[in-house]
């Protein structure tokens, strides 16, 4: 499509759609939140651990192993992704477990995926 066909090219206003629409719209620190969401998910190391918790919980080290990185590495990730509820963690003895947050970052990984997927 050419930058002509994707431009509208009418002098009219729907007022009603344009209002309606405003009513619905999200508030601005909804929809930053929504921006760190996503931005937290746009480093691929991030996703890489996501993905290994998708599939079970894990400790530091062995994310550490299955990612080829420094446990300090891994354990700067984690920090990052459990400031934004991504993931949680829980204690065993002296092990820490990560795992996803709840079943929406386990939802939003397989959307994605599958949209993914679709699209190739």
């Amino acid at each position: 499509m050419g930058r002509k066909e994707m431009e509208c090219d009418c002098d009219v206003i729907h007022n009603e759609v344009v209002e309606n629409v405003r009513k619905k719209m999200i508030d601005d620190e909804s929809l930053l939140d929504i921006s760190d969401f996503y931005k937290a998910l746009s480093d691929s190391t991030r996703l890489k651990i996501i993905n290994a918790l998708y599939e079970h919980e894990m400790c530091v080290c062995d994310i550490s192993v299955l990612l080829n990185m420094t446990k300090s590495a891994i354990s700067h990730q984690l920090k990052n992704l459990k400031e934004l509820n991504l993931i949680k963690s829980r204690k065993q003895g002296k092990e820490v477990y990560y795992s996803l947050a709840d079943k929406h970052v386990n939802i939003v990984f397989e959307i994605t995926l599958e949209h993914i997927k679709e699209m190739r």
